[in-house]
């Protein structure tokens, strides 16, 4: 069973978070949402300054603003921050890859639940604006993704409901494409943690 475990993580792993191209046209807002909710990613510069340095930026410039989260995996993760909606968009400026396997070893933020950490293509310094929240225990991508961010219970419980959305099956057969559309309304960053982490707060619409 473990090494059953370990083939089905591997495997995961290998299709995961994958992005190609680039793209500047914005999903739409999506105006007949049930829900409207919040949750804020605190970000962790001291051990991805350069991927917070980009998230901050692309939040500042309302890059995210009216995107989706187009992915969404039950007891793995959901996706988001694509222009194009599906998977194989980004913005149009990549960034190094901060990770033990791309040889920043002070990156030893693990993959757990509620941790947020960069997409990104094959090549290891080819992550532009996709991100992805994990829902549970994803060590087995530690080392390969940069993780940069945290999502406190509270607002997990938002990223909880995404799976409440009905979804339909995507090019790699998971289940996990939204049928009605999870929107970012609006994120914008907001007073520092008691701790003194930058942190950011997403509106989310589905």
């Amino acid at each position: 069973m473990r090494i059953l475990k370990a083939l089905v993580a591997t495997a995961v792993a290998a299709v995961v978070l994958v992005m190609s191209g680039c793209g500047n046209s914005k999903a739409t807002y999506n105006k007949d949402a049930d829900n409207v909710e919040e949750f804020v990613i605190t970000l962790y510069p001291e051990y991805a300054p350069i991927t917070v340095d980009n998230f901050e930026q692309l939040v500042s410039d309302g890059f995210y603003n009216g995107l989706t989260f187009h992915r969404v995996v039950e007891n793995f993760m959901a996706q988001g921050g694509d222009p194009k909606g599906d998977g194989t968009g980004g913005s149009e400026k990549t960034i190094k890859g901060e990770f033990s396997q791309n040889g920043v070893t002070s990156n030893t933020m693990s993959h757990q639940r509620g941790v947020v950490s960069m997409a990104r293509s094959k090549g290891y310094d080819t992550a532009t604006s996709q991100f992805f929240i994990c829902y549970g225990d994803c060590s087995f991508l530690d080392g390969q993704y940069a993780a940069f961010g945290k999502i406190d219970e509270k607002g997990m419980k938002v990223i909880d409901e995404f799976l409440d959305v009905e979804r339909e099956l995507n090019a790699s057969g998971e289940l996990a494409v939204p049928k009605t559309p999870i929107t970012i309304e609006n994120a914008k960053i907001i007073d520092n943690s008691a701790d003194g982490h930058p942190r950011v707060e997403f509106t989310v619409s589905y």
